[in-house]
């Protein structure tokens, strides 16, 4: 996989959903289908998906006990997703069940990546309420660090941390970056955030995309947002490499 956007399907539906992805006439985008839609829907909305040929992030964050990873994510194997993931605080013994448990017979599988620490934690909530107090870009290079040692292809983390992690990890590390906003838009609940351009340019190799509007959960329409194209374009102008549309 290359440099890629990948956009949220932030629906509660089956019938949103397909709704949605009926408007893409040309190429068929990168997708994320989250907890929302998986827990509304079930392994059956993966399946269709993948059969009107989508790329897919299965983004359910697995953290538990290793055997109970290790069976779950062979069970998300067989839905040929190409992304899944996992926390990264679940040590590198769950990373690595996990992996064994993902890997097919032929020894395919789809990327495993694991999160750092989420976009809406920021220093302070960090400390006070998880009670790890060391400054929070470490503590991210450090799981990622973990990760890789695990075997993992790559990482969530936020856009302002990709470059970091590719200088402690590897070029070929990959970063998967959530927190992108356009510099008018609202944080959210997200604190750890930048514009496409910017991630582009610190490092990211995927972008998220999903609230491009007032911080609002909005699924950019075809091309990328009805709304938003032109800004988009504008902003992504010497970053086309990420961009799978072109704005009409």
């Amino acid at each position: 996989m290359g440099k890629d956007v990948i956009i949220a399907l932030d629906f509660d539906s089956k019938e949103k959903t397909l709704a949605f992805l009926d408007r893409f006439t040309g190429k068929k985008p990168f997708v994320k289908i989250g907890m929302e839609l998986f827990y509304a829907e079930g392994p059956s909305i993966v399946r269709e998906i993948k059969a009107r040929g989508h790329k897919i992030f299965l983004d359910l964050k697995l953290h538990d006990i290793p055997n109970t990873v290790k069976k779950a994510m062979a069970v998300l194997s067989s839905l040929d997703v190409d992304m899944v993931n996992l926390h990264a605080a679940g040590t590198r013994a769950m990373m690595s069940a996990a992996l064994e448990g993902l890997t097919r017979a032929d020894g395919t599988r789809p990327m495993l990546i694991a999160v750092t620490q989420l976009t809406s934690t920021s220093q302070q909530s960090m400390e006070e309420e998880i009670g790890i107090h060391r400054p929070l870009e470490e503590v991210v290079i450090d799981y990622a660090q973990n990760a890789r040692l695990a075997g993992l292809d790559g990482v969530v983390c936020s856009p302002l941390e990709a470059g970091r992690i590719h200088e402690a990890c590897a070029k070929e590390f990959v970063t998967v970056t959530p927190g992108i906003r356009f510099a008018d838009a609202k944080a959210d609940d997200q604190v750890r955030i930048t514009t496409p351009a910017k991630a582009r340019e610190i490092g990211s190799d995927y972008i998220v995309v999903g609230r491009l509007k007032g911080g609002r959960r909005r699924i950019p329409s075809p091309p990328i947002a009805a709304a938003s194209a032109s800004l988009w374009a504008k902003q992504c102008a010497a970053t086309s490499s990420y961009l799978i549309w072109t704005a009409r």
